[in-house]
């Protein structure tokens, strides 16, 4: 974020100063890729370590916003003061224009929009092999041609091979960075040389769902970068570190001309889309950077005790800079998703580039304790 920012009179500057309600006061629908067969809300006691969500709740400042917006919850978001500058009060945190942002109902709607939006005959996307789904699938089903490049040996995104993908016919280059399912990223100086290469000539979509787990200088957002050129794009979720992935907010941000195309496009209603709970729940949410400090931590000490129990039980999981840890099951003969159900914990498993991996979120200290001792209980190497 920022740092030149004064966070608390920034707050104060914001449109809640006006609304008077108080405001200072768990996954993704379409996500079933990797998931065991079975009906998860008729399995009451699951450590749910399948969907990178926040185990640690929402800002107690978010909890609050809900609270004190229930009354006016029979508004539209677009007749409340407070809430009708959302795009205002995000684009100031982070040193942009409202017209830079578009809301959404999650960042899975900009990903989904986004391939419809650019969308012509015989086009192609360049994406990562493997990333997060959505947005390839997506892609593919409405006639796009996906070029996946395959991942590096350190299972990292291979960026040469990737501008050396990019056609005349290439309509969308899209980048998770930090990458899902690997948990790997890219430093800030690779990203910004890729995106000015790369948006010579097509549109460069960045997804910074995790980026807000890094550490600086490599949280570095490409924002800047969106703000002032038509062919980059950024999105970015409240889903992640601020827990609010059942509320559903996220948005895209870009250039002015970019994102007025988008809104006259297939965004139109996207905001009127978000509720009013979520809104303020969203905004309150942004200025608890306390809480957000304390969810960041409990993360880096979960996953790092994960991460050496797996080394020693020598798994070799790739070093994971998110809430999530993807590591290989070798010649595993099943479905592992299916198998560590019956053990009441929730996971994925896949295959990627002909190996099978698990990915496994990353909870709270306790649960991940229960995973690694059912791992370690049940594991045949």
């Amino acid at each position: 974020m920022p740092s030149t920012i004064n966070r608390r009179n920034w707050f104060k500057q914001t449109s809640f100063a006006t609304l008077g309600l108080g405001l200072s006061m768990r996954s993704f629908a379409h996500d079933t890729e990797g998931l065991p067969k079975t009906n998860f809300d008729s399995q009451k006691s699951l450590i749910n370590l399948s969907s990178n969500e926040n185990p640690y709740s929402i800002s107690p400042k978010a909890k609050q916003a809900i609270i004190d917006m229930i009354p006016w919850a029979s508004r539209y978001s677009f007749n409340l003061d407070g809430l009708k500058d959302a795009r205002t009060t995000i684009a100031k945190y982070y040193g942009v224009a409202a017209e830079n942002i578009l809301l959404t109902a999650g960042s899975g709607e900009v990903l989904d929009l986004v391939p419809r939006f650019l969308n012509k005959p015989n086009g192609n996307l360049v994406t990562a092999d493997p990333t997060f789904f959505v947005l390839p699938a997506t892609a593919k089903k409405i006639g796009y041609s996906v070029n996946a490049v395959p991942v590096g040996s350190d299972r990292g995104l291979n960026l040469p091979a990737m501008l050396s993908a990019i056609n005349n016919d290439t309509q969308l280059v899209y980048i998770v960075n930090p990458n899902n399912p690997t948990g790997t990223y890219l430093k800030p100086g690779a990203m910004k040389q890729f995106c000015e290469e790369a948006a010579k000539k097509t549109v460069v979509m960045i997804d910074e769902a995790y980026i807000d787990f890094l550490d600086a200088p490599d949280n570095e957002s490409m924002i800047p970068l969106a703000a002032n050129n038509s062919n980059i794009l950024v999105t970015r979720t409240f889903s992640k570190i601020h827990g609010l992935a059942g509320l559903r907010i996220g948005y895209v941000i870009g250039s002015e001309s970019r994102i007025k195309e988008l809104e006259q496009s297939y965004f139109t209603e996207s905001q009127i889309a978000i509720s009013d709970l979520t809104l303020a729940a969203a905004m309150a949410s942004l200025q608890d950077e306390e809480h957000r400090l304390q969810v960041k931590q409990k993360n880096a000490a979960a996953r790092d005790y994960t991460l050496k129990s797996l080394r020693e039980m020598k798994l070799n999981p790739i070093t994971s800079y998110t809430n999530f840890i993807l590591f290989p099951l070798g010649n595993y003969d099943g479905n592992f998703a299916d198998f560590m159900m019956t053990k009441n914990i929730h996971l994925r498993s896949n295959t990627y580039l002909g190996e099978k991996w698990c990915r496994v979120s990353v909870g709270t200290m306790d649960e991940m304790q229960q995973f690694i001792k059912v791992m370690k209980e049940t594991w045949k190497a």
